[in-house]
């Protein structure tokens, strides 16, 4: 899968370049919708930019859900390696 399929101005998709404070609204909108799939790692302007440490990101995501939403969403963290950037779905 390349994530060139992802990227989109579609609203099922929201592109984070870090873990900003508010990419959480992000998944509280998505969870109250049909859904959709954040990419970190990957800027505004389509860069993939890559995430330094995607396995402690990855936790600090799977954690900030479970602690701080209520009721927890139903969520699948993909760490996932193009143009030699890791990154996160």
């Amino acid at each position: 899968m390349k994530i060139r399929a992802y990227i989109s101005e579609a609203t099922e998709y929201d592109k984070k370049e870090t873990l900003p404070k508010s990419w959480l609204k992000s998944v509280s909108a998505f969870a109250n919708g049909s859904g959709g799939v954040l990419l970190f790692g990957v800027a505004d302007d389509d860069v993939v930019k890559g995430l330094p440490d995607v396995k402690t990101a990855s936790e600090k995501i799977s954690e900030a859900v479970k602690s701080k939403m209520d009721p927890i969403p139903s969520i699948e963290l993909q760490i996932r390696q193009e143009e030699g950037k890791n990154f996160i779905l």
